[in-house]
């Protein structure tokens, strides 16, 4: 797959199909490129050019700890810059989960690039806010500080972003915990402001700002609950939801095998709202 070099980063990405409107699709979670991967063959397979990729310490992609803004903020704006790099602007922006987020993030500050968002398993309350803190960001700070970056280097995800690029490492070990820890600390602080908002890093104000349509499928779990999903949908200016899931699981996360297995019918999903939105 093709490496870049997005604001510093490099990035690994990845093209599917050859014509039609372009389209951005992130993964949710920490998850590389093929956690959306199957998606994004059904949309190609629907006419579109579909980029998928790595985001910065994620996957393949570079190891980049550092930047004023919020991790979320950072991905949106590589995100425009990769896709400005391909000729692929204004594009079909969405993700999944913290893809989610991301998107949201990127109609905000890049209004004039997106023509639609495509989002689903919204991301928004207190558990999911309190979880995913911990697990994005806390966990690895405890790290630090009890065994500095050989621990935080030990730990699965990082392990996984070493043996997809071995320089991974070193960009770690140069790192002093106390700068891994503070960079950490202000990407979680801004996690956790969103507490009480609908969605993760966005107020209902900013959300309402949006003028371009959504086409949102909502989760099914109490990390992405379709109350969440449904919200949003009420906040935005233009938007049509989709429950793909009726059934709540009360647990943290739904089976990925029922997410996956619907990946035809939500492709057929985002390609009609695509097809709609692209007539006019």
């Amino acid at each position: 797959m093709p490496l870049t070099k997005i604001r510093g980063a490099t990035i690994n990405y990845k093209v599917l199909g050859t014509y039609g409107a372009w389209v951005a699709l992130s993964p949710g979670g920490r998850r590389d490129l093929g956690g959306v991967e199957q998606l994004a063959k059904h949309v190609a397979e629907l006419g579109h050019r579909v980029v998928i990729f790595d985001r910065r310490n994620c996957g393949a992609s570079e190891v980049v700890i550092d930047g004023k803004d919020s991790e979320y903020e950072i991905w949106a704006d590589d995100i425009f810059e990769l896709l400005g790099q391909l000729h692929a602007l204004p594009a079909f922006v969405g993700g999944s989960s913290s893809g989610c987020r991301t998107s949201l993030l990127f109609a905000l500050r890049h209004p004039e690039a997106v023509r639609a968002l495509l989002l689903w398993r919204v991301t928004g309350g207190r558990f999911a806010c309190e979880r995913l803190a911990q697990e994005y960001y806390g966990q690895y700070i405890e790290a630090a500080k009890q065994g500095g970056m050989a621990a935080v280097c030990e730990m699965e995800h990082w392990k996984e972003r070493i043996q997809a690029r071995p320089e991974n490492r070193e960009a770690l070990m140069r790192m002093t915990p106390q700068r891994f820890i503070e960079v950490m600390s202000h990407w979680r602080e801004y996690f956790i402001r969103g507490i009480d908002l609908p969605v993760i890093g966005a107020t209902e104000e900013e959300l309402k700002s949006i003028t371009v349509p959504a086409c949102i499928i909502p989760g099914n779990d109490n990390t992405h609950s379709r109350k969440t999903g449904e919200n949003l949908g009420q906040i935005l200016l233009t938007s049509e939801v989709h429950v793909l899931f009726p059934k709540h699981y009360d647990m943290d996360l739904s089976p990925r095998e029922e997410w996956d297995a619907k990946a035809g019918e939500m492709a057929a999903i985002f390609g009609n709202f695509m097809k709609r939105m692209a007539s006019g």
